[in-house]
């Protein structure tokens, strides 16, 4: 059978409701083909979450921005650990610029592999959450690139290096002691970018949030105005409904009515006519 990386990489980039079904597929085509090896593989992959698809489908089907992704998670973390302030905002700039173009890239692979999805249907800001983890964690970010996450991460810190620790330094004798005011404060900086950051990325994620909401209670909103047309229409047509059994029973009547005139008309001729040959 194909390569079981290669099969797997097709797996990952199907709509999740999707996996489980071809996975199964795949290990029991492998079976077939004797390739147990292959078959033990495939049948370890794990379905992911929508969230981890979309990144899935990044890494998978635009490598070339998860790279440039990783490229930057390490100017970074040079910046972070060179304590440059000026550096980290530029970079803490570019990072929300690449994350947003990622998120809306995963959006489009999304709606590409699946046309019934629509942004209102795909958690993004897991999407997000878990590209700004990847930028932060070496780990994280090589399971990003590997196009087999299987649920979204999120980053609990303000960085993967730890900060530097810095120490008094006492003078000799007749010496002031030196307390690293200049290395504090550069230090207090970074931290500070850090924090910003996050904070942005943060607030980037609720935006996104607050927009899937308010889509979501559009969406609601318009169920129920649907609902209230179609009661509405339901209620006309039970009105129709009742309005014609009435015109159905006043025909019957007037029917009934009608025949019994019939049958009362045809004896008093019978009568007349009887009548008249007697006569």
């Amino acid at each position: 059978m194909d390569d079981p990386d290669d099969a797997a990489d097709q797996l990952y980039t199907l709509p999740p409701k999707r996996f489980v079904a071809e996975r199964d597929a795949a290990v029991a085509a492998a079976r077939a083909a004797g390739d147990t090896g292959a078959a033990a593989a495939l049948a370890k992959l794990r379905r992911p979450s929508v969230s981890a698809w979309l990144v899935n489908l990044l890494a998978l089907r635009r490598p070339e921005l998860v790279a440039e992704l990783a490229e930057l998670a390490t100017a970074l973390q040079a910046a972070q650990r060179e304590l440059d302030g000026a550096q980290l905002r530029e970079l803490g700039n570019q990072r929300r610029a690449t994350v947003s173009a990622l998120v809306a890239t995963a959006r489009s692979l999304a709606e590409q592999a699946g046309p019934e999805l629509t942004g209102g249907k795909l958690p993004l800001a897991e999407v997000e959450t878990t590209l700004n983890a990847a930028l932060a964690d070496r780990e994280v970010a090589e399971t990003v690139r590997s196009g087999r996450l299987t649920r979204a991460v999120a980053y609990e810190g303000f960085g993967e290096l730890p900060r530097a620790r810095l120490r008094l330094i006492r003078g000799g004798a007749g010496q002031p002691a030196a307390a690293g005011a200049e290395p504090d404060r550069a230090s207090a900086e970074a931290d500070r970018q850090a924090v910003a950051a996050e904070l942005a990325a943060a607030r980037a994620a609720a935006e996104t949030a607050s927009r899937e909401l308010d889509q979501a209670a559009a969406a609601q909103d318009a169920a129920k105005q649907e609902l209230a047309d179609i009661d509405a229409r339901l209620a006309e047509l039970a009105t129709r409904r009742a309005a014609a059994a009435d015109r159905l029973a006043t025909a019957e009547r007037a029917s009934h009515d009608a025949r019994r005139a019939v049958v009362a008309a045809r004896r008093r001729l019978g009568e007349a006519e009887a009548a008249a040959e007697a006569g």
